[in-house]
């Protein structure tokens, strides 16, 4: 509906598949229309950094009128059981 309508200015900030409170690192990853994943199929992002990339996205707008993804950059994540854990 979005994507048809040329009279709105949207965008739309989808989080990783695992989005929990953690720790604060402002280091993120971007993808446009593709959830993000690490090496072992897991996709994690710390709610402080999710509200870092939705400031950083108000602050200096660089996805008007699309649908973008944002997930942890580090290797190092929990797995989905440590994560529920947490």
């Amino acid at each position: 509906m979005f994507r048809a309508n040329t009279d709105v200015d949207w965008t739309y900030l989808s989080p990783a598949a695992i989005l929990q409170p953690g720790e604060r690192t402002g280091s993120y990853r971007l993808r446009v229309d593709e959830l993000l994943v690490d090496s072992a199929g897991i996709s994690t992002i710390s709610s402080e950094d999710f509200a870092v990339a939705l400031l950083d996205e108000v602050e200096r707008p660089r996805h008007r009128r699309t649908r973008f993804t944002v997930a942890r950059t580090s290797e190092r994540l929990a797995s989905p059981t440590e994560a529920a854990d947490r």
